[in-house]
């Protein structure tokens, strides 16, 4: 029988390991079509799939969560992470033909002169579910595709398992396969980590811990809260759903005016953009000037600086939890509204609800899922719009790169079509220039309706920045 050679590496073999909590959560609201996430890059020139391919392999290799399938066990509806040894993704590719196929059928011949193609591939991106059913076959974290726009137009989409991959760590996905990729693609070894803990596990004993009574109490106040909520006017609530995106962006003396807005006040931008969107919502129903109406904020939080051990930024995997708080909206100023809207924010974080409330929350999720009739018109809506606290920055480094990848645009967010908010917010500040991306369920809302409520929300941030300045 041979034997290894000393140099030879020993293969390991696959593991496995139950997902917590959170990751439960979102392998439940997966296949209801919310949380796939989806990195969207728009070249210039034909992209080096080749490099791309062993970027990815290289990564997978030593992020053993992105070469990991979500294992269904439908006998006991639980669900595990299992890890195979070696890397699996394969990228598929789309000719101009097949291409131009797609994005005929996806624009419904209607909005295709006004939706440009690489938007309309991003959203039919999010909407392709590997994870729809649940059956006990296992399914890959991670999938690639490139599309041929054009002669000179060429898209690449990276799409994830949000239970794998939340924001930061795509983020951090996105950086490291572009260096990879200007490197030819290997890149330099990279010691293999362990297979990364689930976020309950990792947080603080001194914060984890809730009184029996006061988690029945704040169960019942969140309950309670939902049927007091208002809503984005519904358009369709029967018909089936997909994620559909808008798009907001800010040029750059609109961005700093409203940045400076926000630290002069000490709040952080998520709060202004939360304001908008409340005060741009009430003003959609002509409600009489007294009239209150409730809206339910989430603001999502990543929680690796805060976690024991302190995991780093580029720490792959799902690490982020979230805090709901309401407002009553009559007649506030944009700052009024935000500054309010931050504060209690923070207070909750100062009491440390994004930990304690974990559970509470993700409990909640999973009952909305399997009861959707608790929600209005069983929409599943269970908050108005959703934040993230920090937003992602574009440093000049990563814009050099760009340039030399011929790399014009991209866009990274997730899909919201099953429960969740009607407008999920991923801001990006790039070249100085504020970028928004909102994702709504579509045809509950419709993209007229999205698109007005977006550009209101625009007029209100900028308008608050030019009054500010003249006075």
């Amino acid at each position: 029988m041979a034997q290894a050679t000393p140099h030879q590496p020993k293969i390991p073999d696959s593991t496995t390991r139950p997902v917590g909590g959170t990751e439960f959560s979102w392998c439940k609201a997966v296949p209801g079509g919310t949380g796939v996430t989806v990195l969207g890059l728009l070249f210039s020139k034909p992209p080096p799939i080749q490099n791309i391919q062993n970027a990815l392999h290289n990564l997978q290799n030593s992020n053993p969560i992105l070469r990991s399938k979500i294992h269904h066990d439908s006998s006991t509806n639980t669900f595990h992470f299992l890890t195979p040894p070696n890397p699996t993704i394969q990228i598929e590719t789309f000719d101009s033909q097949s291409t131009a196929q797609i994005i005929h059928t996806e624009s419904n011949g209607h909005d295709q002169n006004q939706t440009a193609p690489f938007q309309i591939l991003q959203e039919h991106e999010m909407n392709r579910n590997t994870w729809r059913d649940l059956g006990d076959v296992d399914s890959d974290v991670i999938y690639a595709s490139v599309y041929a726009i054009s002669d000179q137009r060429f898209a690449v989409f990276i799409r994830m398992h949000t239970a794998a991959c939340d924001r930061t760590a795509a983020v951090a996905l996105l950086r490291e396969m572009l260096r990879r990729v200007v490197g030819g693609g290997d890149g330099e070894e990279e010691k293999e980590e362990e297979m990364n803990l689930a976020i309950e596990e990792l947080i603080p004993m001194e914060k984890r811990n809730k009184p029996f009574w006061a988690r029945g109490l704040d169960m019942l106040g969140y309950s309670l809260n939902a049927f007091r909520l208002g809503n984005l006017g519904f358009v369709d609530a029967e018909s089936p759903r997909s994620s559909k995106l808008v798009r907001m962006q800010l040029n750059t003396e609109e961005t700093k005016s409203l940045i400076t807005g926000c630290k002069s006040r000490g709040i952080k931008l998520c709060g202004a953009l939360a304001a908008a969107g409340m005060i741009a919502s009430r003003t959609s129903k002509t409600l009489p000037e007294y009239q209150k109406e409730k809206y339910a904020v989430v603001t999502l939080i990543d929680c690796r600086s805060t976690l024991d051990p302190v995991l780093c930024s580029n720490h792959l995997g799902f690490y982020h939890s979230a805090i709901m708080n309401t407002h009553d909206v009559c007649g506030e100023t944009l700052w009024e509204l935000a500054n309010r809207c931050y504060t209690s924010f923070v207070n909750a974080m100062n009491c440390n609800k994004h930990f304690s409330d974990m559970s509470d929350l993700n409990y909640l999720m999973c009952k909305a899922l399997e009861n959707p009739g608790l929600t209005s018109s069983s929409s599943l809506r269970t908050a108005l719009i959703s934040v993230f606290e920090d937003t992602v920055i574009d440093d000049s480094a990563e814009n050099e790169m760009h340039k030399e990848l011929g790399l014009e645009d991209y866009i990274g967010c997730a899909s919201a079509n099953g429960i969740g908010p009607s407008l999920a917010v991923f801001d990006t500040i790039r070249d100085g220039k504020l970028d928004c991306i909102f994702v709504y369920p579509s045809p509950l809302h419709s993209r007229e309706q999205i698109q007005d409520l977006v550009d209101h929300m625009k007029r209100i941030l900028v308008d608050a920045c030019n009054n500010e300045n003249q006075i």
